[in-house]
């Protein structure tokens, strides 16, 4: 044999050797295979956070139960924020680890569209495909005579079939059900889909296992809306169904579960990386309602919640109209570009008791350092002119005080005061009540102007636990100093 050749043979035994020893691991464990094989159908490089070996782990002890044919012990429920690789991990590469384990297996995995299941379902075929897979695991084969997008099968009889919500399976039967994404994020907001796809889930999905008593099913989406899959299923968990919840919001917040992990986000984040804080404030300045629901794991009814929005009125106005009284109220942040923002709401209210209507002005807004937040304010109040009253939020502590004080400072000149009861009667909530009232009876307008979408967004998801509060907080205040905290009001200007 010639050096070349020996040098070829060593070289071949090396890399046989190679194939044996990953085989080995990636069978012994979903989160090795989901890091070899990551490379096979994603051009872009791994990036690895603590929640990916965490979904692996779930989703391989409840397949071991498969391949063990054991009786099922619950299914599981996975809420998480978009682009955290949940469909890539559990859509497409589940499938084709599972089938190195028990080439028996069968799997009927469903999406909300068609296009999507089959996207889903031909990169899972691309990896079983790959000549690293090949090489890996070469007793798993794709049977010749059928190998279709949305249905390809092993030839020791497993089999992937790809399905969309409300799509027929008749005749297929899944040792392991997938469902990714059963709603459409662009047509959560419809009753007809929901239903649809809440009937699909009890009605269809169900009667679609080998065995009733062993098949489990997995679920893995984010919130959309608050009658959505997710809602159904911890429904009928309080009826008893057996179902591990994973939730896994992008910031911390209640809705953690288990909540142990959030001792395991970084700064209060899931991903610091791919879901940064600039990441996030960018996906809420879209759609604070969005984010609310996808993000946090927390949908918020458009048009309900605590402030039923659509009742608000919303006017052309070239000037702020005759007969009002005015007050500027600001509830102020200090942190620059990533903290809370400081909001300036300009209200007016006319009229007695009952009678009284009242009208959103105008919101200044932005998130600035101390000096150029002081300055806005001040440029602010020269731009309404001297009769209107100003209030600043007086937070509790040194600290609040020497703020206000600084801007009263700022202000001399004009009518301006701290304003202390804000601060200190009862949590955020509870003081934004009495102007939820008048926003759900009708008797609030709005100047229209390119503000509008983001407050109103704002009010729509409002709650104590909110990721930003201030253009209602500022609200409560203006709105708690022209029902008569104070005895003076602003003039007409």
């Amino acid at each position: 044999m010639t050096p070349a050749l020996l040098e070829k043979e060593i070289a071949e035994d090396i890399l046989l050797e190679e194939h044996d020893v990953v085989a080995s691991i990636c069978r012994d464990s979903f989160w090795f295979f989901v890091q070899e094989f990551w490379a096979e159908i994603i051009d872009e490089p791994l990036i690895e956070n603590w929640h990916m070996p965490l979904l692996c782990e779930e989703l391989q002890k409840l397949a071991e139960r498969v391949f063990k044919r054991l009786p099922l012990r619950q299914d599981l429920l996975i809420n998480i924020a978009p682009g955290t690789s949940k469909s890539t991990i559990t859509s497409v590469m589940l499938p084709a680890w599972c089938w190195i384990r028990a080439p028996w297996v069968q799997i009927i995995c469903g999406s909300y569209g068609h296009d999507l299941a089959l996207d889903l379902s031909t990169k899972g075929r691309a990896i079983v495909e790959s000549e690293k897979y090949k090489a890996c695991f070469p007793e798993v084969k794709l049977s010749s005579t059928q190998n279709a997008k949305q249905f390809y099968q092993t030839t020791a009889g497993g089999w992937r079939f790809a399905t969309s919500t409300g799509g027929a399976v008749t005749g297929r039967h899944g040792h392991l059900i997938i469902i990714d994404d059963p709603v459409d994020p662009q047509g959560a907001e419809s009753l007809a889909e929901n239903e649809a796809a809440r009937l699909w889930l009890t009605d269809v999905i169900p009667k679609r296992k080998v065995d009733q008593s062993r098949t489990p099913t997995v679920m893995i989406m984010q919130r959309l809306h608050r009658d959505d899959p997710s809602a159904l299923w911890q429904d009928q968990m309080k009826r008893g169904r057996h179902v591990k919840h994973i939730c896994l919001p992008a910031e911390v917040n209640e809705f953690i579960k288990p909540v142990s992990l959030a001792a395991r986000y970084v700064d209060g984040l899931l991903d610091p990386v791919r879901l940064s804080r600039m990441v996030l404030e960018n996906q809420w300045r879209v759609s604070e309602h969005s984010y609310e629901a996808q993000y946090l794991q927390n949908p918020i009814p458009r048009g309900g919640g605590m402030f039923k929005t659509d009742n608000i009125e919303i006017l052309p106005m070239d000037k702020y109209p005759e007969g009002f009284k005015l007050v500027r109220y600001w509830d102020k942040a200090g942190t620059r570009e990533g903290g809370a923002y400081t909001a300036g709401v300009l209200m007016g209210a006319r009229g007695k008791n009952r009678m009284k209507e009242f009208v959103i002005l105008d919101v200044v807004r932005g998130q600035w350092e101390a000096y150029t937040r002081e300055k806005i304010i001040r440029q602010t109040a020269e731009a309404d002119g001297r009769r209107v009253i100003v209030r600043v939020e007086q937070e509790p502590g040194s600290g609040g005080k020497e703020s206000a004080e600084n801007t009263i400072r700022n202000l001399a000149g004009f009518r301006v005061a701290a304003d202390l009861v804000g601060a200190s009667s009862g949590n955020k909530v509870q003081r934004a009540d009495p102007l939820a009232s008048q926003v759900n009876g009708g008797a609030v307008k709005m100047r229209r102007a390119d503000w509008n979408s983001a407050y109103l967004d704002e009010m729509r998801s409002f709650r104590e636990q909110s990721k930003y509060k201030d253009q209602i907080d500022a609200s409560t205040g203006a709105f708690s100093l022209l029902v008569g905290r104070q005895k003076y009001i602003g003039a007409l200007r």
